[in-house]
C-alpha cells in the first residue's frame, strides 16, 4: 500500500462549474493498487498555487505518489508542467514517454500533451491529462510500474 494525492487543476472545477470526473477516474484506477488517497484538492490553473500544493504534499505530507490532472495542453492557461518542473528535484521521463506512446495509438492529439513526471524528495509526481478518457489511457500505461517505482523511492527495492 502507498499514499496517493490527487490534484485536479481546472478553472471550471475550482469554481464549481464542472464536476471533477478526472479525479474520480484516478481514484477508481488506483484502487486496484491499494493506494490510499490521503489528499485531494482542486485548484485553478495558477502556476504558484499548483507549485505550492505539490511542495506541501511532498515535503510536509510525505505522500508517495502525487497525480495531477489537467493543465497539460497548449492553451495559455495550461501551466501544470511549468509548475511541476519548478518543484522537481529530478525528472522521471519514462512515465510520460510511455503515456504518450500508448495514447498515440488511440489519437494523434496526445502529442499535444506537455505532461512531465519526476521526483521531489520521496514523492513521485506525474502529470495526467484533464479528460477522464485521457486519465484512463495514460494511467493504464504506467500502472504496472508504479508500485515498484514507489518501493525504489522508499529504499525498499533495487532498481
Amino acid at each position: 500500500m502507498f499514499t496517493l494525492g490527487i490534484l485536479t487543476i481546472s478553472d471550471k472545477c475550482s469554481r464549481g462549474e464542472r464536476e471533477d470526473e478526472s479525479g474520480k477516474a484516478i481514484k477508481e484506477l488506483l484502487a486496484a493498487l491499494n493506494a490510499r488517497v490521503v489528499k485531494y484538492d482542486i485548484v485553478p490553473d495558477e502556476r504558484e498555487l499548483i507549485s505550492e500544493r505539490l511542495v506541501e504534499w511532498a515535503d510536509k505530507e510525505g505522500i508517495d505518489l502525487i497525480l495531477t490532472t489537467g493543465g497539460t495542453g497548449l492553451s495559455p492557461r495550461d501551466v501544470t508542467p511549468e509548475a511541476t518542473l519548478a518543484v522537481l528535484d529530478r525528472m522521471a521521463p519514462g512515465f510520460t514517454e510511455a503515456m504518450r506512446a500508448e495514447s498515440l495509438k488511440k489519437t494523434p492529439m496526445s502529442m499535444l500533451s506537455r505532461a512531465v513526471a519526476g521526483i521531489r524528495g520521496g514523492s513521485l509526481i506525474i502529470n495526467l491529462p484533464g479528460s477522464p478518457r485521457g486519465v484512463r489511457e495514460c494511467l493504464e500505461a504506467v500502472l504496472p510500474a508504479l508500485p515498484h517505482a514507489i518501493e525504489v523511492l522508499r529504499g525498499e527495492a533495487g532498481e
